[in-house]
């Protein structure tokens, strides 16, 4: 027996109308959790006519039948093959701040988006130490490297899928291509004493004995928590072996034994390094030269303009294995259709009384979207769907966030269109 739900949504002076379908049962993520297709139960999705919001822009509302209730939602579709469509990453200015997405887009002038990746919001584990805001993987904005991945064990938000990283990423390249990708850290820093690899770029967790570099693109937040846990425990302790050296213009300009906190100013760098890392950076002195190198290294050959972090959740038209079944949230999602020239942003409603969606669950749906390949992006109360209606200089939110307002993030994902 099949389920029928309509909803209706006013945009501007155009009626959207989305109609979903579904079996009792058909999401509950059965087959997604061995990373079968979930459409081998029944698989109907029908649209009316969504309403443009922009030039290969539309938007439209959902909802969708689960067997612990009702599932509200919001998809704006991307047409990235259309003249003047574009997708950037929002952001606040620093890697380590946050804004409201309305915020970001308005600043920007995006027509629409949604909050990106998961990050440092808290440090109850580490009395005294100031959560960065940082996020969590890779960022890329304009074709420039913003920042590296933390490791595994430092990250925030659900547990990762198997074969899943941090550095895994939703891009878009210079060809105008949305991908799934993964992005790795190739650096250096070369002293007197020799060459050591560079481990991170502007993250708030450095890899146990590394050594991290931040640019003027981390702003003022202190650099404390980057040695704190370890590569496998975010809560193990702040490590007492660190170390940090400002190099301004190729040669050391201050040493210091912990990390500080200020505004980077440009052509300059903060090396900061604990346990191995910290003792290669006390070998330097004031005046000697360093010279750091970084570049984010994709699995795919295309130039890269935008990235995002999150974590895979449909790959070449199948759910990943091994993906959560059982614990339901409120959920940001980002999905890929017709190699690449199709880009899904969708967000749930977090409103009281509103059924959540598991991973698995999440994974169908956006399947049945026509997404071939999907990445969950943060969500509970992340979750922000914002549109900016034509004429207006303002975006609006459109989802209802399940704190009851619009939570700051680090970064988003921006759609960027001609309006009438």
């Amino acid at each position: 027996m099949t389920t029928g739900v309509i909803v209706k949504q006013r945009f501007g002076r155009v009626r959207a109308v989305l109609t979903v379908l579904v079996a009792a049962g058909a999401l509950a993520g059965g087959g997604v959790a061995g990373g079968g297709s979930a459409a081998a139960s029944v698989d109907v999705l029908r649209t009316g006519r969504a309403a443009p919001a922009a030039s290969g822009v539309t938007y439209r509302q959902f909802s969708m039948a689960v067997p612990r209730g009702t599932v509200r939602g919001h998809l704006v579709t991307v047409d990235l093959s259309r003249p003047g469509v574009s997708v950037g990453l929002l952001d606040a200015g620093a890697v380590g701040a946050r804004q409201a997405v309305s915020a970001m887009a308005g600043a920007r002038g995006a027509v629409a988006g949604v909050n990106g990746d998961f990050f440092n919001i808290t440090e109850t584990q580490h009395p005294g130490v100031e959560p960065t805001g940082a996020a969590v993987g890779p960022a890329v904005s304009k074709g420039r490297p913003l920042k590296s991945a933390v490791p595994d064990g430092q990250r925030f938000g659900p547990a990762l899928p198997p074969g899943t990283t941090t550095e895994d990423v939703l891009t878009v390249g210079a060809d105008r291509r949305a991908r799934l990708d993964r992005l790795s850290l190739r650096g250096s820093v070369t002293t007197p004493d020799g060459t050591v690899p560079l481990r991170g770029l502007n993250l708030y967790a450095l890899p146990v004995g590394g050594i991290g570099a931040y640019t003027s693109q981390w702003g003022t937040t202190s650099r404390v928590r980057a040695t704190c846990g370890t590569d496998t425990d975010r809560a193990a302790p702040c490590s007492t072996d660190t170390a940090e050296v400002t190099v301004r213009r190729g040669r050391v300009e201050r040493i210091a034994d912990t990390p500080g906190r200020g505004g980077v100013a440009d052509g300059t760098t903060v090396l900061v390094g604990r346990e191995g890392g910290a003792q290669q950076l006390r070998k330097l002195s004031v005046g000697e030269r360093v010279r750091v190198t970084e570049r984010l290294v994709g699995q795919r050959p295309a130039a890269l303009r935008f990235a995002v972090g999150g974590f895979p959740i449909v790959r070449d038209g199948a759910p990943l294995p091994g993906l959560d079944t059982v614990a339901s949230a409120v959920r940001t999602a980002a999905g890929i259709g017709a190699g690449g020239q199709v880009l899904y942003l969708l967000a749930l409603d977090g409103t009281k009384g509103n059924a959540g969606l598991t991973i698995g669950e999440l994974a169908g749906l956006m399947q049945r979207l026509g997404a071939r390949d999907a990445m969950n992006l943060d969500g509970g109360g992340s979750t922000t769907l914002v549109l900016r209606e034509p004429g207006s200089a303002t975006a609006t939110v459109r989802n209802n966030p399940s704190g009851g307002a619009e939570r700051p993030v680090p970064n988003g994902i921006g759609v960027f269109a001609r309006q009438p």
